[in-house]
């Protein structure tokens, strides 16, 4: 036993109780650096795929949401929290089990300030992640649509992801920017913390509380609109007037993408990189 001791690292024996081995807020800040270098460096198919697994990660978090709001019985503080909880199954699968989500990818700023990546980088992977995004999770919305998912609980779950896309598709155009914002703070903040963590126990509960915050509070997530509206859009087939494609495109899905932008980027990938990067 003593000598088991002596073998260990200097990492292992601040490992108490009461110790953590959690990388420090300067090294997530050099990690999140590098790895907006790999992002940016990745081959184009690579890219694509990966965009597409995101789409499909962050809608089966939305479609297991949508379990949660279709139930009446539970009160509406524990509907949100909960619903919170279950929508992060989709960061989850995107952190643990490796994919490109646009919103996370936001922290790239980072790279590209520190001149290790250029502009055009950049928005090669912000374009081609978010239109595969896109196609990932409209694709699994089509899915579901034609599953018959929608008839559980006696129909409830249908009427829930109507509802949800409808009331989406309704909010004014600066209420929309506004909770984009304030979602892809939350977002960020939580692939920041999840970049901490060096096991998965780790990284699953750093994610929990941020992403569950911003689905509590009704902030805006492009990619997960870009399952639950046209989910709404497949399912009500045309019969509400104020739900229609165009809606989701210019009603919501621009408004809220450029909030996440500027909440991902602006306020937490430059806040950071003022911090922990300029002048290294």
């Amino acid at each position: 036993m003593q000598e088991s001791k002596t073998n260990q690292t200097p990492a292992t024996q601040g490992q108490g109780i009461f110790g953590s081995d959690a990388y420090s807020p300067a090294q997530i800040a050099e990690r999140v650096e590098s790895i907006g270098v790999a992002k940016a460096r990745l081959p184009l198919l690579s890219m694509f795929a990966l965009g597409v697994l995101a789409g499909g990660f962050i809608g089966l978090g939305a479609l297991y949401f949508t379990v949660v709001a279709a139930d009446p019985g539970l009160g509406f503080a524990l509907q949100r929290v909960l619903g919170g909880v279950v929508f992060s199954l989709g960061l989850v699968l995107v952190v643990v089990a490796g994919a490109e989500l646009f919103t996370g990818n936001n922290l790239m700023i980072m790279a590209w300030v520190h001149r290790n990546i250029s502009g055009r980088m950049v928005l090669r992977n912000f374009g081609v992640v978010y239109a595969a995004n896109f196609v990932g999770a409209c694709g699994l919305a089509l899915l579901v649509a034609l599953s018959g998912h929608a008839a559980m609980n006696e129909g409830a779950i249908g009427r829930a992801a109507i509802a949800i896309a409808d009331h989406k598709c309704s909010l004014g155009f600066a209420e929309a920017f506004f909770k984009g914002i304030l979602c892809n703070i939350l977002v960020c903040l939580a692939v920041w913390l999840a970049m901490a963590g060096r096991h998965v126990v780790d990284k699953i509960v750093a994610v929990i509380l941020p992403i569950s915050a911003f689905v509590a509070a009704g902030f805006e997530h492009s990619i997960a609109n870009m399952y639950f509206i046209p989910l709404g859009l497949f399912l009500d087939g045309g019969a509400t007037d104020s739900l229609t494609w165009g809606a989701f495109l210019w009603n919501n899905l621009l408004p809220v993408t450029l909030g996440n932008l500027f909440g991902g980027a602006g306020m937490v990938g430059l806040v950071y990189y003022v911090i922990y990067r300029r002048g290294t």
